[in-house]
């Protein structure tokens, strides 16, 4: 398991690998890693989550989506820690239905109108309680998944309202990385994220 060291202020600093390969401290506030550690479902928005919430019409009024790999990545890592995730959205999309199959996510929502309706459905399904659920949103309308769930999570570029009652927003906005950020979030949380990396790099334990 990779270092954790939780000075005076209540923030915890993991070890992470920078973009020029030093080891660099993340911190995240006690609370939060609190609540991670908890984590059993991730349920995720798409549009301007897994996106960054720009639509992209074809000739013939298809609407196209963009998808950033490294949040791929991080769902997949997850997965493998034991995570269960779900997708939900208010549109109806075949580019995301597609993402959804490439990444191996099952639970596939689309067209929702109450995303509570289908947290309370995966709560069942799952036997699992609010408390072990992780929500991440941008919009209004996941307002009372965030008042339902354990860890509510907003992207950077969410509207205030969403980041007001957020308990963690994500330093990177929707489709540039933020659901990679809440991955390596629980993973770190749970003691699971050096054991995804080892094979690719090594984390001193």
């Amino acid at each position: 398991m990779g270092r954790a060291s939780v000075p005076a202020h209540g923030y915890y600093s993991f070890l992470n690998i920078s973009k020029d390969g030093d080891l660099d401290l993340i911190p995240y506030p006690e609370e939060v890693v609190a609540r991670a550690r908890l984590i059993r479902l991730l349920i995720l928005d798409i549009d301007g989550v897994l996106t960054d919430g720009r639509l992209y019409f074809d000739a013939k009024g298809e609407a196209l989506k963009v998808f950033h790999v490294r949040d791929g990545h991080g769902i997949k890592m997850a997965q493998r820690g034991g995570l269960e995730v779900a997708l939900v959205s208010g549109r109806r999309s075949d580019a995301a239905f597609q993402r959804a199959r490439e990444l191996g996510v099952s639970r596939f929502y689309e067209g929702v109108r109450d995303k509570v309706a289908i947290l309370e459905e995966l709560l069942a399904a799952l036997n699992l309680t609010p408390r072990e659920v992780a929500a991440v949103g941008d919009e209004l309308v996941d307002l009372p998944l965030f008042h339902r769930v354990g860890l509510g999570v907003a992207v950077a570029d969410a509207v205030p309202e969403v980041r007001a009652a957020a308990h963690w927003v994500t330093p990177l906005p929707g489709g540039r990385g933020a659901v990679r950020e809440v991955c390596d979030l629980l993973l770190k949380a749970q003691g699971k994220w050096a054991e995804g990396v080892s094979p690719w790099m090594k984390v001193e334990s």
